[in-house]
C-alpha cells in the first residue's frame, strides 16, 4: 500500500496535485559557551567552518529549509542560536517560547559542558513547549583522543529524557545535516502526542526524537 503524504495541502477542485507546502518551525540551539553551537548551525546553513567564530551575544537568527523525505513539502527552520554564557542564560526562556524543536549541545572533551547540557534540558522542559522535539548533540567528535564524556553516557542520558542522540563535528561536518534532517522529519509528527521515542544506540548516529 502507498504511504500517506504528510503536511500536504488539499488537492484543488479540478483534481490536480496538491501544491508543495512549507511549514515554519522555530528551533533553538542551547548549550554552554564554547561547545560549538554557532559552528554547528553555520555548518548546516552555509556548509562553512570558522575556527575563529566570534562568541554569540544574546542570540543569532538563521533560516534554512529542509525537504521532507516522503513528500515535496519542506520544513523551514528558523534557528535561534543562543548565547551560552551565564550572563545571558536568564534570557534563554524567552527563546524557548514557541520553539517546536531544540538541539542541546555539549563538548565531548568537557564533562562540565555535559553537566551544563543537563541544566539546559531541565530549563527547556520547565519553560518550553510541552512536546518540543529535542536532539542531544555530542559535539567535537573530531577530538576523540581528548574525549572525557563517553558515548554510552551521552546515549543513556538522551534515552532517559526521550531525546535523539548524535555525535557531531562542526569541523568535519559529521552527522550535522543528518541531525537537522532528523528533527525536520520528526517535527510534523509531534502532533501525534501518543507517539513514542526511539533511539538508535549506534555510536556516532542518532535515533528519532519521536516515532517517525
Amino acid at each position: 500500500p502507498s504511504r500517506r503524504r504528510r503536511n500536504s495541502s488539499p488537492a484543488c477542485a479540478h483534481g490536480g496535485m496538491a501544491a508543495p507546502r512549507t511549514t515554519e518551525c522555530k528551533l533553538v540551539l542551547l548549550g554552554d559557551s564554547n561547545v560549538g553551537k554557532s559552528c554547528l548551525v553555520n555548518r548546516f546553513v552555509k556548509n562553512q567552518f570558522n575556527t575563529e567564530h566570534p562568541t554569540t551575544v544574546g542570540a543569532a537568527f538563521l533560516q534554512s529549509p529542509v525537504p521532507l523525505d516522503d513528500s515535496d513539502d519542506k520544513i523551514q527552520f528558523g534557528i535561534w542560536d543562543t548565547a551560552g554564557s551565564e550572563r545571558y542564560k536568564a534570557l534563554a526562556p524567552m527563546y524557548y517560547r514557541g520553539a517546536e524543536a531544540a538541539i542541546v549541545v555539549y563538548d565531548i572533551t568537557s564533562f562540565e559542558s555535559f553537566e551544563g547540557a543537563k541544566s539546559w534540558v531541565h530549563d527547556l522542559k520547565l519553560y518550553g513547549q510541552p512536546h518540543v522535539v529535542i536532539a542531544l548533540a555530542a559535539n567535537k567528535s573530531d577530538l576523540e583522543q581528548y574525549r572525557v564524556v563517553t558515548t554510552q553516557e551521552g546515549q543513556a542520558y538522551a534515552r532517559e529524557n526521550e531525546m535523539s542522540y548524535f555525535e557531531t563535528s562542526a569541523k568535519t561536518g559529521h552527522n550535522v545535516r543528518r541531525m537537522f534532517v532528523d528533527l525536520a522529519q520528526c517535527v510534523p509528527r509531534k502532533d501525534a502526542l501518543s507517539s513514542s521515542t526511539k533511539l538508535d544506540d549506534a555510536k556516532g548516529g542518532g535515533g528519532k526524537g519521536c516515532a517517525c
